[in-house]
This record gives C-alpha cells, structure tokens and sequence, in this order.
C-alpha cells in the first residue's frame, strides 16, 4: 500500500470508529435489533470500536514509518 494511503485510511477507521460509537448509544434505531442480552451486546459494541480504531492505528502507524523511507 502507498504510504499515504495506509494514513487516510487509518485516519478514516479511527474517525469512523469514534463517531460511531460516540453518536449510536442504541443500534436498534439502525434496525439492528439483536436478542443478546444488553450486557453481552454492550461488551461486542465495545470490542468491535476498538478493534477498529487499533487497525485503524496501525495503518497510522506504517503509513507514518513509509514517511521516513
């Protein structure tokens, strides 16, 4: 990947990642409805945002190392 490219887009996971777990306190309005039980459904919502704010990191991360090269 070019190196500016692994920084916009991690650059975009990690927005994405943080406004979507800043302005969606309840997914049932995005018709996501699940029977999980709220304790389980809240702790996969959890990973799930910092999954992707970690990739997100990491392509920072190698796009910032590419910028030296």
């Amino acid at each position: 990947m070019d190196k500016w490219s692994e920084i916009l887009l991690g650059l975009v996971l990690i927005v994405i990642a943080v406004l979507v777990s800043a302005y969606s306190g309840d997914w049932v309005a995005w018709g996501l409805s699940f029977n999980f039980g709220s304790a389980a459904w809240t702790f996969l919502k959890g990973g799930l945002v910092w999954l992707v704010i970690m990739v997100g990191l990491l392509f920072l991360m190698l796009g910032i190392s590419d910028l030296k090269d």
